[in-house]
């Protein structure tokens, strides 16, 4: 089992570098100065020099690259400011900690990676993405949340039901409701009839994210504005899983095994939740895992219709403002969570299917 997460790790690695090298190359092929977003279009040509020198877009493509890289590394080379102390880099990029010396004035240190600073705010990016990082994790686990039991659910019972009428009011649901509507325009019917038409009834905010700010209270956590968008945005989720764990299931009652585990007397419930339900859950959880990723960095159009103050809603406003660095790091951070929950899922597989270690 080790050896098998080792390889999948590498993998990823190579992944994660390959994402790295066409971040960096597809923005910078961007029109735009980031000198000019920075001082505006009547800045005059010292202060557009300084800027870019200490951006360091005045270098060479190949050597922006590979100060990005070096940047994004954990374990990196730089010049120590102090050449009698190990402890002192520049302080306006990161801190840092000393591993081995290089000579007189190098060494490999070991660090957070740095994800540069905002153009417009001028904050470090991953202050900005750890601040909006959390909101849409909630969400996103919400939502998935939300989808996978009440899809799971679904799933069996069309399943054991097959052809019935809930089987086929399960699946226009699914079908109809699920799939066809886009999220931007689901958020948009459910906060105009649930928040506006029915908010005498529901008490439900149009918008809203999940900590805002109260006059007399100060910063309180307001769980009501979470129902809409994780509803909204675990719509297409819970189509795809009701419809993935109906046919698994309809597969797996098919095979010999629960033939012979309902001649040997088992109960139907045992028979299902035993042994059908485990061996039915791969493609399922294939469809969680990708599904949670995908919410994680496609939640923008639902962000930006709730107000819902994520880091969907962070790269929206970077992209209105040019704020490249936003979303670079952004777009980094999402390719991160896609890797990890890959590897999480091929664990899982592992420990689900056996077999699938030795491949």
């Amino acid at each position: 089992m080790f050896s098998y997460i080792l390889k999948k790790t590498g993998y990823s690695l190579l992944v994660l570098f390959g994402v790295i090298s066409t971040i960096f190359f597809l923005f910078n092929v961007v029109p735009g100065d980031p000198a000019s977003i920075i001082l505006g279009q009547r800045a005059n040509k010292e202060a557009m020099d300084a800027v870019r020198k200490d951006l360091g877009t005045n270098r060479p493509m190949a050597e922006q690259y590979l100060h990005y890289l070096n940047d994004l590394s954990p374990l990196s080379i730089h010049r120590i400011a102090d050449a009698q102390s190990l402890w002192y880099l520049n302080p306006k990029k990161y801190n840092w900690l000393p591993l081995v010396s290089l000579g007189s004035n190098t060494a490999c240190v070991l660090k957070v990676p740095y994800l540069r600073k905002s153009y417009i705010s001028k904050r470090n990016v991953s202050d900005i993405l750890s601040d909006t990082l959390p909101e849409t994790a909630v969400l996103a686990f919400t939502a998935m949340f939300f989808s996978s039991i009440v899809g799971v659910l679904l799933g069996i019972l069309s399943a054991l039901r097959k052809n019935s009428i809930l089987d086929k009011s399960v699946f226009v649901l699914s079908t109809f409701v699920g799939m066809s509507a886009p999220s931007f325009f689901a958020g948009l019917l459910l906060a105009w009839l649930f928040g506006y038409v029915l908010k005498d009834y529901t008490g439900l905010s149009p918008s809203g994210s999940l900590f805002e700010f109260d006059v007399w209270e100060g910063r309180k956590m307001q769980i009501s504005n979470l129902l809409l968008p994780a509803i909204t945005l675990g719509l297409r989720p819970l189509s795809i899983i009701i419809q993935l764990t109906r046919s698994s299931i309809l597969d797996v009652l098919s095979q010999d095994y629960i033939r012979t585990a309902r001649a040997k007397g088992l109960s139907e419930k045992k028979v299902i939740f035993k042994h059908a339900l485990k061996n039915a859950m791969n493609p399922v959880v294939t469809a969680v895992s990708g599904w949670l990723a995908g919410l994680m960095a496609g939640a923008v159009f639902v962000e930006k219709i709730f107000n819902w103050k994520g880091i969907g809603y962070a790269v929206v406003e970077a992209l209105n403002n040019n704020d490249l660095p936003v979303v670079m790091g952004a777009t980094l951070v999402f390719a991160v969570i896609f890797i990890v929950m890959n590897i999480f899922v091929d664990i899982i597989y592992g420990i689900l299917d056996p077999r699938v270690r030795v491949n």
